[in-house]
């Protein structure tokens, strides 16, 4: 069943029980998306006629936390779970078989101790129109023994290798998120302090910032700091803008502080693709905090928030919600036709038009289009 809410945007902005109304309809099933519309765009553009949802399976442990890449060699998409409170259970990569009744099975790589997020990794000089060679990049949060690293892993061989673990000596606090970039091969990643406030790492000696990485000639670079938690990362389709996602709003556990950020900053990108410039406000979220962040190939922005996945337009209105209750979204995956979202415990799927940036390349239907 799929339930479409228009949102009376005259209504809200004078009516608190309006407001209350919508949230309660955000929040109405633990076991469907519900779908919340604040621009005609969303249902047209976005949903699409034929948009359905489902929950495709519920674990006992938080599986479906951060990355969401998939691989076309073992068609699995690979998702990560989250820190369960010892290092002697680390962080499980849940590979789900979108082919095969989305099985799921849990696995482990050498040299990845607490993977948080990930993207596909092509050779560097591979053209950007070819799937040759896809692995998945890692970023390792690390813990109190093992540095917080990039980690390359081919799971069609189960072979993983380390590509970075510091900054010119220096010790990274806990690596977040990453994208390449189809067109240099450089990775681009946030590094934060999620496993200091979480109590798996050590002290901070770093600030929180945006790097870039050149895996073929090692040179790394910060290229944006002056963030409270710079966790997600993204580009535009056109590769002219880089969005990072700030919850700094959300620190050690039981000690958020609502007036800290929650937001996501957009930045252009210099011609040769290797700095960002014009940092600029692009959007706050209206609850929780905008986490794993992916556009689609129309430039709408969607971020996991408190309530399920909130979609922007590319002025940054907000224009429609996923809305998923019990925990809200930290991250998700689009996939042709469709995207899987990430509940904790829970992984949802949803049919609609929209297509993500990534999906023709990381699924190797370049040729087919």
């Amino acid at each position: 069943m799929v339930t479409i809410t228009n949102v009376d945007l005259l209504q809200l902005a004078t009516s608190f029980p309006y407001a209350y109304h919508l949230q309660a309809i955000a929040n109405a099933s633990t076991n469907a998306v519900n779908f919340i519309s604040y621009n005609d765009s969303f249902v047209t553009d976005v949903l699409g006629p034929n948009i359905s949802q489902e929950l495709v399976v519920t674990t006992p442990w938080v599986a479906f936390h951060e990355a969401g890449v998939y691989n076309i060699k073992t068609g699995k998409l690979y998702a990560t779970s989250n820190w369960n409170g010892s290092v002697d259970n680390p962080v499980n990569v849940t590979a789900i078989d979108i082919h095969n009744d989305n099985a799921i099975s849990s696995i482990r790589y050498d040299n990845l101790a607490e993977a948080n997020g990930g993207a596909a990794f092509y050779p560097v000089g591979t053209p950007a129109n070819s799937s040759e060679g896809q692995q998945i990049v890692f970023c390792d949060e690390g813990d109190p023994t093992h540095p917080s690293q990039l980690v390359l892993v081919d799971p069609s061989t189960n072979s993983s290798r380390v590509l970075l673990n510091n900054f010119l000596g220096r010790n990274f606090s806990s690596l977040n998120d990453i994208e390449q970039h189809p067109y240099t091969g450089d990775l681009w990643f946030t590094d934060t302090e999620y496993g200091y406030w979480q109590y798996f790492r050590p002290t901070p000696s770093i600030r929180q910032q945006v790097y870039r990485f050149e895996p073929k000639t090692g040179v790394v670079q910060a290229v944006a700091d002056y963030f409270a938690a710079s966790n997600g990362i993204e580009f535009s389709p056109d590769y002219k803008h880089f969005y990072v996602t700030d919850t700094g709003v959300h620190t050690f556990p039981g000690k958020d502080n609502v007036t800290e950020p929650a937001s996501i900053y957009r930045f252009d990108i210099t011609d040769d693709g290797k700095r960002l410039h014009n940092r600029q406000l692009f959007a706050y979220s209206d609850n929780g905090f905008p986490d794993g962040i992916h556009t689609d190939t129309m430039g709408n922005v969607y971020s996991g928030c408190g309530d399920g996945v909130h979609v922007w337009n590319p002025e940054g209105v907000l224009i429609g919600k996923f809305a998923v209750a019990n925990g809200g979204v930290n991250n998700f995956a689009f996939v042709p036709n469709g995207m899987y979202i990430f509940n904790a415990y829970n992984l949802f799927f949803v049919t609609i038009k929209a297509e993500g940036r990534t999906v023709k390349r990381d699924f190797g239907l370049l040729d087919t289009y």
